[in-house]
C-alpha cells in the first residue's frame, strides 16, 4: 500500500529576495512575527549573502531559483509552486504588516484570490493588447490589482500559476519596465500586468476578493498616523487600519526617501530586542538607527527626497518626463 501524500501546511507566506533587499526581508520577517503570524516563510533566494543566510537559519526556508539568471520578478509564483500549502500568501519584500492577516487568509481558504487595488491611476489600468498577446480571449474590465500581496487557496493554484507563468514567458523582460519600455507599453508593469490579465480572463468575478487600496497603502502614506509603535499599529482619521504597508520605488535602506510611517517601524523591526531577528545597527544607513545622529540624517534624507519627489511631480505635470521617456526609448531603438 502507497504512503499518503504528507499533508500541505494550512497557511504559508513566500517571498524573493537578494542581498540589496535583506533589510526588507527581515523587516518583512519580524513584522509577521510580532502580528502573530508563526506560518512558514519561503524566501527564493536569488543572491543572499553567505552570511545573510547564515542569519536567516531557522527563521525562514530558502528556496533556490529555477536557474541562477532567472529573473526575479518573474519568480514569485515559483516558491508555492515548489512549498505548497493549503492558503497561499504571495508578499513583497519590501512590505510591512500592521495587523493580523486572519481575515485574509480564511477569504482564501473558502476559496477566493485576495489581493489590493492599486494605486491611482493605476487602478483603472487595462490594455486590449494582453488578449491578443496573452491568448487569454475576451477580458473583463474590473479594477487593476497589485501584485504586493496575493493570497489564494491550492485549489486555485492549476488555474493560476500555469497561465500566469507561461504569460511572463511570453512577455519577457524587454517589453517591461525592466528593459526598454514605457508606460504606455502594455505589459510595463511585467508580472502584475500578466496577473491582472490571467485574473480578468480565467476567473468569475465571484472568485475574487477586491480590496481597497488604503488597506495596502503605498509612499508617502497619506492621512495615515503611527498610533502604536509597540504594536506596529496604523490608523487612518477614520478609525480604518491597514493590513499593509508597501513601499514601492525608491527604498528606504537603499536611498533616501521620505520619513514615513513605513521608515519609522523600520527602525523599531530591525533593532528592537523583542523582534525575531534583530540586525546589528552598524549594517544599516544612519538613518535607520536610533538617537540623534540618526534622526538629524532622517530629517536631511527627508528634505532631499522631497525636492526630488517635487521635481519629478513638476516633470510629469507639464509632461516633459513621459516625453522624455519616449525621447530615450526611440533614441535605444536607433
Amino acid at each position: 500500500m502507497e504512503d499518503s501524500p504528507a499533508p500541505l501546511p494550512g497557511t504559508a507566506f513566500y517571498t524573493v529576495a537578494d542581498r540589496r533587499f535583506f533589510p526588507g526581508l527581515v523587516a518583512l520577517l519580524n513584522s509577521l512575527r510580532l502580528t502573530g503570524h508563526d506560518e512558514p516563510l519561503f524566501v527564493v533566494d536569488i543572491g543572499l549573502t553567505p552570511e545573510q543566510r547564515r542569519l536567516l537559519a531557522g527563521h525562514v526556508t530558502l528556496v533556490r531559483p529555477p536557474s541562477p539568471d532567472a529573473p526575479a520578478w518573474f519568480l514569485a509564483p515559483y516558491g508555492p509552486s515548489r512549498h505548497p500549502a493549503e492558503v497561499v500568501v504571495l508578499i513583497d519584500a519590501d512590505i510591512i504588516v500592521t495587523r493580523q492577516l486572519t481575515e485574509i487568509t480564511e477569504t482564501a481558504r473558502r476559496g477566493r484570490i485576495v489581493a489590493f487595488v492599486d494605486c491611482l491611476p493605476n487602478s483603472r489600468r487595462f490594455s486590449p493588447q494582453w488578449e491578443s498577446v496573452l491568448g487569454l480571449g475576451e477580458l473583463r474590465r474590473q479594477p487593476y490589482l497589485n501584485a504586493g500581496l496575493v493570497a489564494y487557496p491550492h485549489t486555485l493554484s492549476d488555474r493560476l500559476l500555469p497561465p500566469w507563468t507561461e504569460g511572463q514567458r511570453t512577455i519577457g523582460i524587454a517589453h517591461s519596465r525592466y528593459g526598454k519600455a514605457t508606460l504606455d507599453d502594455p505589459f510595463y508593469f511585467a508580472d502584475q500586468d500578466v496577473l491582472n490579465a490571467v485574473l480578468a480572463g480565467r476567473f468569475e468575478l465571484g472568485e475574487l476578493a477586491v480590496m481597497e487600496h488604503r488597506l495596502a497603502p503605498h509612499p508617502p502614506f497619506p492621512g495615515l498616523t503611527l498610533t502604536d509603535r509597540q504594536h506596529l499599529t496604523c490608523a487612518y482619521e477614520d478609525g480604518t487600519r491597514p493590513f499593509l504597508l508597501h513601499h514601492v520605488l525608491a527604498k528606504p535602506w537603499l536611498a533616501a526617501t521620505r520619513d514615513t510611517v513605513y521608515s519609522t517601524l523600520m527602525t523599531r523591526l530591525l533593532l528592537a530586542p523583542d523582534v525575531a531577528l534583530r540586525l546589528d545597527p552598524e549594517t544599516l544607513p544612519l538613518r535607520l538607527r536610533e538617537g540623534p545622529a540618526a534622526a538629524l540624517d532622517r530629517r536631511r534624507a527627508d528634505a532631499m527626497a522631497y525636492v526630488h519627489d517635487h521635481g519629478r511631480h513638476q516633470l510629469g505635470r507639464f509632461g516633459i518626463r513621459t516625453r522624455l521617456a519616449r525621447w530615450r526609448a526611440r533614441q535605444a531603438a536607433h
